[in-house]
């Protein structure tokens, strides 16, 4: 197992307890025997928006990173997916958006894999390249706004 799974297998057991924890980053380097920047590494790929997470840090001596699972009613997290989107998107921030809704239970399978179709390369294959991020986040977010309103 690489470095990088270890990192963040340590991390998801961290948050296991209450969704929550605060890590000093020094101290887990030191501990995993890695450098710090090893851990940013994990954390800005890993604990993203994108991916259910939110990153809070503080700097100095006593600094820490505080890393929250964030756990929001069906509604709440569509809502925070379609703010976040932004005015273009990529399939894999689009992907990334919507495994998490999965693995969130806010979306169900069936609709990840629609939602998929709609917003893969293949689909929007025949739009010039300069419009096919702006296009993919109009979709997606209209999607969403759709499944939210299907309750």
């Amino acid at each position: 197992m690489s470095l990088s799974n270890d990192i963040a297998r340590i991390l998801m057991e961290m948050l296991e307890q209450d969704g929550t924890t605060e890590i000093q980053r020094n101290e887990l380097a030191q501990t995993l025997g890695c450098v710090p920047s090893q851990i940013n590494y994990v954390i800005s790929s890993r604990f993203t928006p994108e991916h259910g997470y939110i990153v809070e840090s503080r700097r100095g001596g006593g600094g820490y990173i505080k890393i929250t699972r964030v756990s929001l009613d069906k509604p709440s997290a569509i809502m925070h997916t379609v703010n976040h989107i932004g005015a273009q998107a990529s399939y894999e921030l689009c992907r990334a958006h919507i495994m998490n809704l999965v693995n969130a239970e806010i979306i169900d399978k069936p609709s990840a894999r629609l939602m998929l179709a709609a917003t893969s390369e293949n689909s929007l294959r025949m739009l010039p390249p300069q419009v096919k991020d702006r296009v993919r986040a109009s979709i997606f977010k209209q999607m969403l706004l759709t499944f939210d309103t299907q309750r």
